[in-house]
């Protein structure tokens, strides 16, 4: 009996604790809407070598609390539109995956960042069956205007190296890219 109720009350200690703990610290949140333009100087694929590209994002901030640069975790997803080459077929990229976003300066209306991230891709061709998968490892570099304590403006520059393995085959499908891109962040 008395295990029991010893056990019950560190149970209810801890609980307490802890839903006292989440009212104290709550993590910031924001989500952003960018468009660009994305320009290809190298692939082996037979698709054209620029289209436009619109992205979302969720994030939740990691660090940078009490007045230090913040570090955010995003969960993005993309869409890329591009025509193929010589058969002028539309092509899509469908990308999603996770991105690290540092900011090098805090408390000013302008914020330099840089970001990387590591995504899946998925390549659809209209005049193929089916899709490829790729990884994409991307970096970026980019300032954020803040306009308002909920409303931010950004603009950034990215760099990825997408891989698409071929089954059986000892190269691979490889796309080379650079984005320009502006968006809105929102902040909860």
């Amino acid at each position: 009996m008395i295990k029991t109720t010893l056990f019950g009350l560190i149970i209810f200690l801890l609980l307490n604790i802890g839903l006292k703990a989440q009212d104290v610290h709550r993590v910031p949140k924001n989500y952003a809407l960018e468009l660009g333009y994305r320009y290809l100087p190298s692939t082996t694929f037979d698709i054209k070598n620029a289209g436009p590209t619109v992205l979302f994002d969720y994030a939740w901030q990691l660090s940078g609390f009490s007045g230090k640069p913040a570090s955010f975790i995003t969960v993005p997803m993309g869409y890329t539109f591009l025509s193929q080459g010589e058969s002028q077929n539309s092509a899509g990229i469908l990308s999603y995956g996770w991105t690290v976003r540092h900011h090098l300066i805090a408390n000013r209306k302008a914020i330099p960042y840089l970001g990387y991230g590591l995504l899946l891709n998925q390549l659809r061709m209209s005049n193929l069956d089916g899709s490829v998968f790729g990884h994409q490892t991307r970096f970026d570099f980019g300032y954020l205007f803040t306009l308002t304590e909920k409303l931010g403006l950004f603009a950034k520059l990215e760099y990825s190296y997408t891989r698409y393995p071929r089954l059986g085959l000892k190269s691979s499908d490889k796309i080379h890219a650079a984005e320009l891109k502006v968006g809105l962040r929102f902040n909860k």
